[in-house]
Order: C-alpha cells, then sequence, then structure tokens
C-alpha cells in the first residue's frame, strides 16, 4: 500500500556466506575465546550483581604505658592520657613519641631568641609593640643581652622563651612501638538494609586478649610498630620527628545467598612526605602546656609533642545479585562478537588469507555508489585483464588518470548471441582473416603523446584522450577478431535484428550500425561493466569505427558520460 511508505518497510543487512573450513573454524574459535572471556570477566567483576557503597563510622582505643627520662625532670611514667594529645580528630587518633619541654614559664619580659634577624645593637633596632609570626612575644621596644655576645629585643612573653628547636634523637617515647589500639568498625550497606562490624560475632573477650594479626588477619587490635612496619616504614625514625600514617579498612561484601561473605581487609600506607630534607616542615607537632600555680603566681610547662596520627580509612562496597543488571551485561557483551567479524573481514581484506577469495568478498560484500558530482569511467586495455574505474577530468588526459579501483574483467557472451544467427559466421580457426584485413589507414598526423599504438587521434577533450594499450604495443583495431565482432557489417545487422526482430534493415545513414559496433566493442572487451560506471572506448577504436561506417555530414556528437549508464543503454548503443 503506498499510504504505508516507511511504515510498512523492514530493511535488513544482506550476509555473504563463504564456504571455508577454515575461515569457519576460526570463527567459532574466535567466538568461543569471547564467550570464555565474557564469562570470566562476569564472575570476576561480579557484574549480574547490583552494588551500593559502605556507610561507616569508626571509634579507637589506645593502651600502653611507657617510662621516659625528661631532661631537668628525671624518669616520668606517660600512660594513655599522657601521650594521646590533648584531644582527638574524627576516624584518627594521636600519639605522643617525642617531647621538647620548657619548664616553670611566667609572664613577664625576656630576650628574644636570637634567631636569624632578631640580632640587635640599640633600642633603635626594636620597634616597641612590634611581633612577626615566629616571635615568642611583643616587643618592648628595649635591646638587651640574650648572653655575653649576642642582644636581642626584649619582648613581653611567657619566659623563658622556648629556645631549642630540634627533637632529640633517638625519640623519648620510642617505646610506644609496643602500644597497642583497637579499632571499633561498624558498616552498613542502605541499599542492602545489611550491618555489620569488623568485631565477629565469635571474637569474644577470651580472644580479643590473645589475637595478634600475626596469626589472624582479622584481629581488630593493632601493635603500633607492626602497623608502621607494614607501611614500609621504621618506627624508631619515624618517632622523631614524627609522620601520618594510615589504617585503611576495605569491605568487599558479597551477599549472595550460596556465597555469602563479608568481611574487612586491613592495610596500611605512610600519607605525609617521609624525607624530612625534601620538605619545609617535616614530621607532625603540636603545642600544649600544663599549668600551676606557685606562691600566688601562674606557671606553666610547655610541651612541643611529636607523634605519629593514625587515620583509619573505611571504604568499600557490597553486591547483590540483580537479574536486571544481567541483562545489561548481556546486551552490552553482545557487541564483542563483532569482533569475529572484523578480523575475519581484515584478513580477507589484506588478502592475508587469500587474493583470489578476497577479490571476489569484496565484490559480494561491497557495493560502491559514487557522489552525484563525480563520473566515473571504466577503462579497458588490451595488455592488462582487468577494468581500471577511473574519475573523469577536465584537465588531465584520461589515459593518465590513476584509478581509483581496478576489478576484475566480468566476460558477457551476449555479443556473440547474434553470431549463432548469422548464416557463414564462424570463429574457427580456418575461417580468420589476415593480420593485414583491412586494417585501416593510419593517422595523417603524428600520434599524440598519450598514444601508444600510433593509432590514436588528438582531442581537445581529456576525456577522450585514451589509447588501447597501457604500454607500447600494436593496436586492438588491427585484430582480425575486431574486424569480426566490431566492424563486419553482416555481423551488426545481425546483432541489430536479434534486438529487434521486426526493424528495418539499416539505412545507409550508418548510424545504427556505427552505434551498435560500439555496443559489440563494450560487450567483447568490458563485458559487464561496473554498475554506476561507464565504459570509455579508446580514440583508435572510435577512429577505426567512424571510418568503417562514417555519417554522412562528418559531424559526430563525441563522448559525453553521464553519471549513470544503464547496462540497457549499453547495450542499445546509447553511447
Amino acid at each position: 500500500m503506498p499510504c504505508c511508505g516507511v511504515l510498512c518497510q523492514y530493511e535488513t543487512n544482506k550476509l555473504v556466506r563463504i564456504q571455508s573450513v577454515k575461515l569457519g573454524s576460526l570463527k567459532w574459535s574466535l567466538n568461543v575465546a569471547i564467550l570464555l572471556f565474557i564469562c570470566i570477566m562476569l564472575l570476576w567483576n561480579r557484574s549480574y550483581q547490583e552494588f551500593d557503597q559502605v556507610v561507616s563510622s569508626v571509634t579507637t582505643k589506645v593502651k600502653g604505658v611507657a617510662q621516659m627520662q625528661l631532661p631537668g625532670v628525671g624518669d616520668v611514667v606517660w600512660d594513655v592520657v599522657d601521650y594521646s594529645g590533648p584531644s582527638q580528630e574524627k576516624n584518627s587518633f594521636f600519639v605522643v613519641t617525642n617531647v621538647l619541654m620548657t619548664k616553670n614559664q611566667k609572664q613577664g619580659k625576656c630576650p628574644e631568641v636570637p634567631l636569624k634577624g632578631r640580632l640587635c645593637r640599640t633600642d633603635k633596632d626594636c620597634e616597641k609593640g612590634g611581633w612577626d609570626h615566629q616571635s615568642h612575644g611583643i616587643k618592648t621596644g628595649s635591646c638587651v643581652k640574650f648572653d655575653v655576645l649576642r642582644k636581642t629585643c626584649e619582648v613581653s612573653a611567657w619566659c623563658p622563651v622556648e629556645t631549642k628547636r630540634s627533637p632529640p634523637r633517638p625519640a623519648l617515647l620510642a617505646a610506644a612501638e609496643n602500644f597497642t589500639v583497637l579499632i571499633k568498625n561498624n558498616i552498613r550497606f542502605p541499599a542492602f538494609n545489611y550491618i555489620r562490624r569488623n568485631i565477629l560475632p565469635n571474637m569474644n573477650d577470651a580472644y580479643l586478649r590473645s589475637c595478634q594479626r600475626g596469626g589472624d588477619p582479622l584481629c581488630p587490635i593493632f601493635r603500633l610498630g607492626d602497623v608502621v612496619r607494614e607501611a614500609g616504614e621504621k618506627f624508631s625514625e619515624m618517632a622523631v620527628e614524627g609522620g601520618v600514617i594510615a589504617i585503611l579498612i576495605k569491605w568487599d561484601c558479597n551477599l549472595d545467598r550460596l556465597m555469602q561473605r563479608c568481611l574487612p581487609r586491613y592495610s596500611f600506607r605512610r600519607l605525609d612526605e617521609k624525607e624530612s630534607n625534601r620538605t619545609l616542615y617535616p614530621g607532625l607537632n603540636f603545642r600544649y602546656a600544663k599549668y600551676n600555680t606557685v606562691n600566688g603566681v601562674e606557671e606553666r610547662t610547655l610541651y612541643k609533642a611529636f607523634g605519629i596520627r593514625f587515620d583509619v580509612m573505611v571504604f568499600g562496597q557490597a553486591g547483590k545479585f540483580s537479574f536486571i543488571m544481567l541483562i545489561i551485561y548481556i546486551g552490552s557483551t553482545l557487541s564483542y562478537y563483532a569482533l569475529t567479524t572484523l578480523i575475519i573481514d581484515w584478513l580477507i581484506g589484506t588478502r592475508c588469507y587469500s587474493a583470489d577469495v578476497g577479490q571476489n568478498f569484496s565484490g559480494k560484500k561491497v557495493e560502491s555508489v559514487q557522489d552525484k558530482q563525480k563520473c566515473v569511467l571504466c577503462v579497458s586495455y588490451v595488455d592488462e585483464n582487468n577494468i581500471r574505474l577511473v574519475k573523469i577530468s577536465q584537465k588531465n588526459s584520461l589515459q593518465d588518470i590513476t584509478p581509483i579501483s581496478v576489478q576484475s574483467h566480468k566476460e558477457d557472451t551476449r555479443h556473440l548471441g547474434a553470431c549463432v544467427l548469422l548464416p557463414g559466421v564462424s570463429m574457427d580457426q580456418d575461417h580468420r582473416p589476415p593480420l593485414d584485413h583491412k586494417s585501416g589507414p593510419a593517422p595523417k598526423s603524428s600520434p599524440p603523446a598519450w598514444c601508444k599504438c600510433a593509432r590514436c587521434t588528438p582531442s581537445s577533450l581529456p576525456q577522450e584522450e585514451l589509447c588501447c594499450r597501457r604500454s607500447e604495443g600494436a593496436c586492438i583495431a588491427s585484430s582480425p577478431l575486431f574486424q569480426q565482432l566490431v566492424l563486419r557489417r553482416s555481423l551488426l545487422e545481425a546483432v541489430l535484428l536479434y534486438r529487434d526482430p521486426l526493424s528495418a534493415p539499416a539505412g545507409p545513414g550508418h548510424t545504427a550500425l556505427r552505434h551498435c559496433a560500439y555496443s559489440q566493442y563494450i560487450s567483447w572487451r568490458f563485458g559487464v561493466p561496473p554498475s554506476n560506471s561507464h565504459p570509455a572506448i579508446p580514440s583508435c577504436c572510435i577512429g577505426r569505427v567512424r571510418g568503417e561506417y562514417p555519417s554522412p555530414d562528418g559531424k559526430y556528437s563525441g563522448f559525453r558520460p553521464t553519471r549513470m549508464v544503464s547496462m540497457q543503454a549499453c547495450a542499445n548503443g546509447e553511447l
């Protein structure tokens, strides 16, 4: 029904089937390899599952007691209150490993530390009320002695000011290596309403008192020295200036009933710059003070604490079977089977498999369609067994144009159809005419440069500058077969009668015979011309036909190719 239009049409792809054991085996081998790859990736990545990201909370509890010797104080025992710092950040804890202490500081006036740029000579060098980001107090405007050799500006501050900058080596609290921490991690996957914690149901109090990570990777109690060691660092070196260590807890859970598994996996790494000589402020430290009152005067002890901060980072996902995700994965991986077609087509197209099969395959599978603005000519040379397709040019000779493609000659025996009906016409060896049979006169002027047979005539149109040969040699118009198939009048009349049995005999104008001779030459030399192309007849052959069947007025239409030339037009001699 015409009214349906595109709604009543269905389009499908055209397939080319090649009967070959090698190609068939290769096809199924590639398909099986792709299927195995898809199945392996399906199970490895659990692409059949729906996933949800973890939501978690972390709490820690550090335990350990150590004794250290503070300069000017003596042996001091520190417990968790002393070395854990004044506060803890979210999902992290801090352990003091080294200390610089300044005792008995009081509010008063004292000389500033004589660092670079702080030395003075007179009171004019000290601006009253001045300070900078490294000052310990506010300048009073006086220049006072710091020691026998140096003078610095006096400041109002907690005196005496802190003087020592570098931490002691080895670290004063190196025994913190043996401290332990209990990490409690609660997780939840909201999409599946699944709750879990790293302290598993089978971990009772007796288990937690005796478990060690060396023999049990699920133990939630960690020795700080082991954590630093597994991060690739040495605790005694890191304890001097401090640093940051990450404790990574990864949850990769499978919530399917038959394969349910949801256990934490711990790993460790250092986060800060470990090389102190490569960064301006290495390590990690902070200051805090302990205050007391002596004789009604407030005093404090200032601590510059160096230590290691442990950041607990939780990440992971849980997966559960989803029929929708399975269908999506199957649909997305079906395109992988196109690789089989691409690989085999590439092997055939590059002729790595077989040149004959590749040429035949290309002709069956690929149908060339030319641009509306381009006219494609097909050219056949007597010294080549193929047909060249060239684009017409208004500047270059047709003989010299580089072909866009080369195709095999497809034989067409229709030009011999009338020979069966024509009495006395025989192609036997005994009936062949001699080689010098009416070969036609040679052109009076010298042949053009593009001519290879010495019988072509000059032309003002580039599309008419074509010879019957690619290299120098005898002209095809001098061939006995040319006389028999193209020029013989009795044969041409039989061909015209064969096409139209009721047509009148050819008149004296020779126009029908001349066009029929052109058609005979095309069928002989081109066979079945490629679609959407126009056969081009060599100049020497055109001159030979015109000499045999001339126009009464000596005028000819010339070569005017069109974009679309049907095979019927070629058969009818409409050129």
